[in-house]
Parts: C-alpha cells; sequence; structure tokens
C-alpha cells in the first residue's frame, strides 16, 4: 500500500495549501481517529502536541473536530518539543499521539506526524491506512459517543521532570554558563528550565515566539547567533535546537559548531567504554560522513547506515536490538530514555560528558576528521522530475565514476521539501567542487525544462 500524503516525516506543506489545510487536518484526525478505534470500545484517547507557528491553532482545531468526531477523547498539549509527545503519549496510556509542527521548515510550513501507543512514530504501513481511510467514506461515532477534548496544563512539567532523570544522579551544572537557542521553538520554556533547574548559568536565545520567528536566523539550522551568543558571553557552550527541539547542534567556546556526526562519536565512544552501546552499532543515515565511518570502525565499532529519515534510523534500531543513532542534521536517539530524536536529551548527555571529564567542549566537539563534503539543493516544481532524466542519470553515473575509490556520490530527492539533494564526499576538495556543480548544473537545467 503506498503513501501520498504522508512524507519521510508525517504530512507535511505550506499552511493553508493542500494537504497543510484545516480540511484535510480535519479528515486526517477522523482517519486517525477511525483506525485506533477500529475495535469499537471506549475511553481511546489522543494527545496533540505544536510548536509555535501561527498555523498551529487552525490544525489543532480542526484536528481535535476529526478526532472527536469518531470518539476519541482528545487532550490538548500545547507548545511541547516533539520528542515530549512521544513521552506523553505512552506516559499518559493514550492510544494516539500528534505532533502539529514542520521542524526546521520556516513558519510558512507546517507538518502533522503520528506516534502510536508505544510513543514511536507509525510505520509506513499505518501510514498508509490512515490515508486509506481519508480517501473513503470516515464513519462517524454516534451522538452519545463523541469524544471530549480538554486542555492539560502540566504536560510540559511531566516532560521535563523526565528529561532531567536521563542526566547523571549527583551531577550538577554549577559553574557552566550555557546558551541555549530555542528556535524561537516548541522548547523555548522547557530547555532553559531544566538546563537551570539542574544549576547552569543560562543564556537563552530564540524564546521569544510571535507565531512567524520560528527558526528565523535561529536554531539549529541556522547556528551563527547562538555562535556569537557564545563567544560574546563568554559562555562554557552553546547548545542549538530546532523548531520542534528533536535536533540540536553543539557549539564549543570558541563558536565552532558540532554537527550530529561529531555528537554521535562521542556518545558512540563513551557507551562502547562503559558496555552501554548495544551490539557495538551506531545507526546513522547515508547522510554521515565517511569519517564518522572509520571513526568507529578504528575503535571495533559498526556503523549501520540507513535511508535519510529519523524514522528510518529508528526503525533500524528496533529491528537491530541497538539503542543509539541519529542524523548529521542533529537528530540524536538515544532508546534507553526517548523513542524520537530529543535535542534537549542529547545535549544534556555532552554537558554530563564535560562534568565527567572537566574538559572544554572544544575538546570534545572534534572526535573525528570529517571527509571534505559538499552539499546542495537544486529546487523544482511540482510534478517535475529531474532525476528521472536520461541526461541527468548520465551526468551522475559518469561523475560516480570519477570519485570511486576516493569518495561517495549521494543523490537524492528530499521527503519534506520541493529540492533535489547533491552531496558527495572527496578527500580531493577540487574534484568534490568539480563533481557537484557539473551535477547541480544539470539537475537545474531538467527541472528548468
Amino acid at each position: 500500500m503506498t503513501r501520498k500524503l504522508f512524507g519521510t516525516d508525517g504530512v507535511r506543506g505550506r499552511a493553508n495549501t493542500y494537504p497543510m489545510t484545516a480540511e484535510m487536518a480535519l479528515k486526517l484526525g477522523a482517519a486517525a481517529g477511525r483506525y485506533f478505534r477500529r475495535d469499537g470500545g471506549s475511553a481511546h484517547r489522543v494527545v496533540i502536541g505544536k510548536d509555535t507557528r501561527l498555523s498551529g491553532y487552525m490544525l489543532e482545531n480542526a484536528l481535535t473536530a476529526g478526532l472527536t468526531s469518531t470518539g476519541m477523547n482528545v487532550l490538548l498539549l500545547g507548545p511541547v518539543p516533539t520528542p515530549a509527545v512521544g513521552f506523553l503519549t505512552r506516559s499518559m496510556r493514550a492510544d494516539l499521539g500528534v505532533m502539529i509542527s514542520a521542524s526546521h521548515n520556516p513558519h510558512q510550513d507546517n507538518g502533522i506526524k503520528f506516534f502510536g501507543p508505544d510513543g514511536f512514530k507509525l510505520s509506513d504501513e499505518a501510514e498508509a491506512e490512515i490515508e486509506s481511510i481519508v480517501a473513503g467514506e470516515i464513519i462517524p461515532a454516534e451522538p452519545e459517543k463523541i469524544g471530549r477534548a480538554r486542555r492539560i496544563e502540566d504536560g510540559r512539567g511531566r516532560y521535563q521532570e523526565f528529561v532531567k532523570t536521563t542526566f547523571p544522579a549527583g551531577v550538577t551544572l554549577d559553574g557552566l554558563k550555557v546558551v541555549i537557542d530555542c528556535a524561537n521553538g516548541a522548547a523555548y520554556k522547557a530547555a532553559p528550565e531544566v538546563l537551570w533547574e539542574l544549576g547552569a548559568e543560562v543564556i537563552p536565545v530564540g524564546v521569544s515566539p510571535n507565531g512567524t520567528n520560528i527558526n528565523d536566523r535561529v536554531g539549529s539550522t541556522h547556528t551563527q547567533t547562538a555562535a556569537e551568543a557564545v563567544v560574546a558571553y563568554g559562555a562554557h557552550v552553546g547548545i542549538s535546537l530546532d523548531g520542534d527541539a528533536d535536533r540540536v547542534m553543539i557549539i564549543d567556546e570558541t563558536g565552532h559548531v558540532a554537527d550530529g556526526d561529531q555528537i554521535m562519536a562521542l556518545l558512540a565512544a563513551r557507551w562502547a567504554e562503559d558496555g552501554k552501546l548495544k551490539g557495538g552499532t551506531l545507526v546513522a543515515t547515508v547522510m554521515s560522513n565517511l569519517g564518522l565511518e572509520r571513526f568507529l570502525t578504528g575503535r571495533g565499532l559498526r556503523l549501520e547506515r540507513t535511508a535519510v529519515g529519523d524514522r528510518y534510523v529508528v526503525e533500524a534500531m528496533r529491528r537491530g536490538g541497538w539503542n543509539l543513532g541519529g542524523e548529521q542534521s542533529g537528530h540524536i536517539v538515544m532508546t534507553d530514555y526517548a523513542t524520537t530524536g530529543d535535542g534537549l536529551i542529547a545535549g544534556l548527555q555532552f554537558l554530563a560528558e564535560m562534568a565527567r571529564t572537566g574538559k572544554a567542549a572544544s575538546a570534545l566537539v572534534q572526535q573525528f576528521e570529517t571527509v571534505p563534503q559538499l552539499l546542495k539543493n537544486v529546487r523544482f516544481t511540482a510534478g517535475a522530475k529531474p532525476l528521472d532524466m536520461p541526461t541527468v542519470q548520465a551526468i551522475i553515473s559518469a561523475n560516480a565514476t570519477r570519485i570511486a575509490g576516493k569518495g561517495r556520490l549521494l543523490i537524492r530527492k528530499s521527503g519534506t521539501e520541493p529540492l533535489i539533494r547533491v552531496m558527495a564526499e572527496c578527500e580531493d576538495p577540487a574534484l568534490l567542487a568539480e563533481v557537484v556543480e557539473e551535477i547541480v548544473v544539470a539537475v537545474q537545467a531538467a527541472a528548468a525544462s
């Protein structure tokens, strides 16, 4: 069963444009409610969280209407990080969790992500079945079985208390000055409060959401603001989250930024030393740097690669029984603690390592030498299929041959935006630039034709 509405991370698009309309959100809510009430039983419940986008109000109301129309009782969490929805779905014994967010995208976009009762994102098969219900006739509940909706005032607080339990007992952040950039997003209250409660001197950035400034020159995809704050305030470290706080970048005291690959390398090596890294394996995507693979191999550890998307990382981790994985973009998944990427917990793990070793952040963020990597994005219009063009395929094949033995080439369509991502790694920087540019020009020409 194929999926058309769902991408690699739920349903996503421009707000008030198909499929991110109130009408579609209502249908998705009703379809998800019908999917989870197939047994016809009672007392079914769903938790809904959101980030700080203006369109979140519209989609929250529409989803609530759809879900209650099929008999689901809705618990509204308000603005909370995506991992909080996974946690609270399990903690509150809900049948379904929903997060309204487009993650690192600009405020004009939004998305809907579904979590099952185990707190993990739904499988491709479950999403496809919900799509099939959307396409058919959705049978509403009888009038006396319509669901209720209520606000949960302490959902964020419950999540914050849980997050603190992942930090080593007896350890505090006393004496550490920490910049925390919340991207004007879902963690704008939770992250600074957790750090302060653990003893840090907190310098907050991106904590004034207004509905339209989420990810706007702040957050994990715009780290310059946090890096400048670290240097300006003489902070020991910076933690930069994205709009829904499931990604993180770490910034050392000099303003240098460490991506997800470096964070995963640090955690994998440490966990392996402590006998905590299950199967001696780290799970990452095809985007992770070749240097990470070499780092792990040199320590007798293994890198398992997956398709791009933290959901595929998690699926591989669950299949293999592994407990650490993530993406170069900053999703760090630790299934000992959470069911999805959690930027705040990952940031705390880094701070715990600083506290354990007494080392500066700069001594921890550069775990391996990266192989030169270049990524360029080519935007295309709806309906265009530039990667299917024979001319593009021929140029990709020729350049894959050129780079063979010196690096690797990865060309893919984004699962969340209308972009073709052209990425290559090569130990020869000049050849790297030539290969990427030649492919980009070919894709651009095909996209414009």
